[in-house]
């Protein structure tokens, strides 16, 4: 399926970042986005196959390096421990990658523990308007609660675990322990949820599994990491993961292990979940919902054609009557609860 090649970023309006502060996603950093540009050397990231992971790990000259070490883990103790220090004298970086494919650049930071060599890491980004309504919808309607922080242009978020999904379809579908059933089911429930709240371009690199041993077995839960295409894209297609090539094997993974209507069942539960958590997160999606209407977040092209494709997909002409992305959200999000009755 064709997708736009290159989002435009989209700033953070004042009344964003009035909803950002007032829900405690705005921090004074000691860092901006740009100061990480100033690397002098990088060289590709290879994973333990030999493959080009689309990663450079960049080095700095000397003279920055310890003052990008206690700035970046002052970052990583901000969004962990919400700034207390104590825990950060026996951490430091112990590498930056820098990608400079998709819509964001992102640097991803190592942060490594010198009592135990135990790492995590963090990401720094450009902060774009449709990734923090993205990651918000996240955190309000999906199970995964997402930690963020916002300053100025630059976005940090904390690093979502999970074996990407590109490698989860190539490696572990063979497994003979993998519950291709429960795989399955999940696909179907995570194609529910960013379908109900218009989250764009899941391909198989843009989410990853999260495998939980159970006492009799594996569960599975697909989580999204890529948020920029959040409600820009016109083809109501692309805000479906089952109609990227790169999802064909799961898809034909659930034709061929649910019949229709164990498919309807899950997407029925899927949407139950969702409403409830529309529901007890009601006033603050309505006060981001709001911010989503008074934004721009698609050239107007875009909402012209997603408008009408919903509007024809859902046999429902109030969406016909949506001016901007976030009406059109909003109208998605009151179908949802429609159809629970």
């Amino acid at each position: 399926m064709d997708i736009s090649k290159k989002k435009p970023a989209y700033p953070i309006q004042g009344f964003l970042r009035k909803y950002l502060w007032h829900y405690d996603r705005i921090s004074r950093l000691p860092l901006h986005y740009d100061d990480l540009l100033r690397y002098s050397e990088s060289f590709p990231v290879i994973d333990q196959f030999g493959n080009d992971t689309l990663w450079e790990s960049v080095i700095y000259p000397s003279y920055m390096y310890e003052e990008l070490n206690h700035k970046l883990t002052t970052i990583y103790a901000i969004l962990r421990t919400d700034g207390d220090m104590a825990f950060s004298e026996h951490l430091s970086v112990d590498r930056i990658d820098y990608c400079t494919f998709g819509n964001s650049n992102p640097f991803r930071i190592r942060i490594i523990n010198r009592y135990n060599d135990n790492y995590d890491y963090f990401y720094v980004k450009r902060a774009d308007a449709s990734r923090i309504y993205g990651l918000e919808l996240e955190h309000l309607l999906s199970p995964n609660r997402i930690n963020f922080l916002v300053f100025r242009d630059t976005l940090i978020e904390e690093h979502i675990a999970g074996i990407p999904g590109d490698a989860f379809i190539k490696r572990y579908l063979e497994r003979p322990e993998t519950n291709l059933v429960r795989v399955a089911k999940e696909f179907v429930k995570f194609n529910e949820r960013c379908f109900v709240r218009l989250l764009g371009d899941m391909r198989a690199y843009n989410y990853v599994v999260d495998i939980t041993p159970d006492f009799d077995n594996e569960q599975y839960r697909i989580r999204a990491i890529d948020f920029d295409q959040q409600s820009y894209e016109g083809r109501y297609r692309l805000y479906l993961p089952q109609f990227f090539k790169e999802n064909n094997r799961l898809v034909q993974l659930s034709l061929q292990l649910l019949n229709e209507r164990t498919i309807k069942q899950y997407q029925q539960e899927e949407r139950t979940l969702i409403v409830r958590r529309l529901k007890a997160a009601r006033y603050r999606l309505k006060d981001l919902i709001d911010c989503m209407r008074a934004d721009t977040l698609a050239p107007p092209e875009k909402v012209e054609q997603l408008k009408q494709e919903l509007a024809a997909y859902h046999h429902d002409r109030r969406f016909l009557a949506c001016r901007n992305m976030g009406d059109i959200v909003r109208q998605q999000l009151r179908n949802a609860l429609t159809r629970l009755h």
